[in-house]
């Protein structure tokens, strides 16, 4: 089994942290800014030191190619995103684009030449931080995101995805929905199993369902000193009953049931004033789909008898729903291979996180490979892993991806 250079990887994410860093040792590179260019472009240096073609394509995902013997053949390709979150850490995605790097340089320092091309991937707005939805960049590629409903979404500032694309230089021309032959994704797991379980590695058999729902509850905006308690149409008090009534449902679906109120915004608040509207955000998870659609259906319910039962009127509306996704039989069994071949421990697990992964999954096989990170804190300038794990996870991605490519 081959291995690849450690050190040199790790150097690597290290340089590539200095772009763009936050006071608390992470990183702040949003799409299509100005500090997501920078990081495109060292990364591009470095391809272009290997004599790989740089290419991008109209939506401004970027692809580092090295031909094969046979450059006919659908390219095998690695890859994630460089983007990160306002206050995000060093690894995630950046992990999944730089293994791939160190997986072609192993490669070419040891004279490997493999029948299919090779491509690394860097997929435009992955973290959805800067623009609504993530993973935008894949899913325009695969065709669930139509390209011209893309270039239309704009940022907080007013900013559009084609403006700035434009203002980036990465409008590409390189055609949308290209063959692949297949795809592999390193990753942090950005949660605490592997850690917890003392494992290097994890085999990664798919990902999730994910519905998000916005909520928008009414009520009646009074004075505070004036308003009787029983007179009173308070939003915000139903909205605090409707979080407590949602983490009770996760228990009615754990254990892989998960519940998250992560955004919650208060209409013209005022300290002296009843909270006359609310809204809030409401992320649910799970690894069935049928489980994904009854907690829906049982979030829709208890919403709406809360609002009944507080004279608030409520709108439930379905802002994103993403279908569990099993990976690809041959590529899960390529990982899995590797990673015995290699000796390392490791388990089989379920992605939590949207990926770009879960995108390719439904255009060509797909698998992923995840690594343990510290604490298993993630979207946190505290993200962090270690350079062992970092190293055995990019040995199982070479030999997993070797596997593939040179299949005529």
């Amino acid at each position: 089994m081959l291995k690849c250079n450690g050190e040199r990887l790790w150097d690597s994410l290290m340089q590539m942290a200095k772009v763009a860093p936050t006071e608390k040792g992470g990183n702040c590179r949003l799409a299509l800014s100005a500090e997501d260019r920078a990081g495109r472009e060292l990364f591009t240096l470095w391809c272009r030191d290997l004599g790989m073609d740089i290419r991008v394509d109209s939506i401004g995902n970027l692809f580092a190619r090295k031909a094969g013997r046979n450059d006919a053949l659908p390219p095998v390709v690695m890859g994630s995103h460089l983007d990160t979150q306002p206050k995000g850490g060093r690894f995630d995605g950046i992990y999944g684009v730089l293994a791939g790097l160190e997986v072609v340089r192993s490669l070419k320092e040891q004279g490997i030449e493999t029948a299919r091309p090779l491509e690394i991937a860097v997929w435009t707005n992955e973290e959805g931080a800067r623009f609504t939805p993530a993973m935008l960049g894949s899913a325009v590629f695969t065709g669930d995101l139509a390209l011209e409903r893309a270039l239309a979404i704009r940022d907080a500032e007013g900013v559009s995805v084609a403006q700035a694309l434009e203002q980036t230089g990465y409008a590409g021309d390189l055609p949308l929905g290209r063959e692949f032959d297949a795809y592999f994704e390193a990753h942090i797991e950005q949660g605490p199993i592997l850690e917890e379980a003392g494992l290097p590695v994890g085999v990664v058999t798919g990902g999730q369902a994910i519905c998000w729902l916005d909520i928008d509850v009414q009520g009646v905006p009074a004075h505070a000193g004036t308003t009787p308690m029983p007179l009173r149409r308070d939003a915000l008090f139903g909205v605090g009953e409707m979080i407590t009534a949602l983490e009770q449902l996760s228990r009615d679906f754990a254990p892989r049931g998960l519940v998250t109120v992560g955004q919650l915004s208060i209409a013209r608040s005022s300290r002296n004033t009843i909270p006359g509207r609310v809204a809030f955000t409401l992320d649910l998870r799970h690894h069935e789909d049928g489980q994904i659609a009854a907690m829906e259906a049982s979030a829709r319910d208890l919403i709406a008898a809360i609002a009944t039962r507080r004279g608030l009127d409520v709108t439930v509306e379905r802002h994103w729903l993403s279908p569990a996704t099993p990976f690809d039989a041959d590529c899960i069994a390529a990982v899995k291979r590797a990673v015995e071949g290699l000796d390392y421990p490791h388990q089989m697990i379920v992605s939590g996180a949207g990926h770009d992964a879960i995108h390719l999954a439904r255009h060509c096989p797909t698998t992923m490979v995840f690594i343990p990170c510290v604490g298993g804190l993630s979207h946190n300038e505290a993200e962090d892993a270690l350079p062992d794990d970092v190293t055995k996870g990019c040995d199982v991605l070479l030999n997993a991806v070797l596997s593939r490519a040179d299949r005529s």
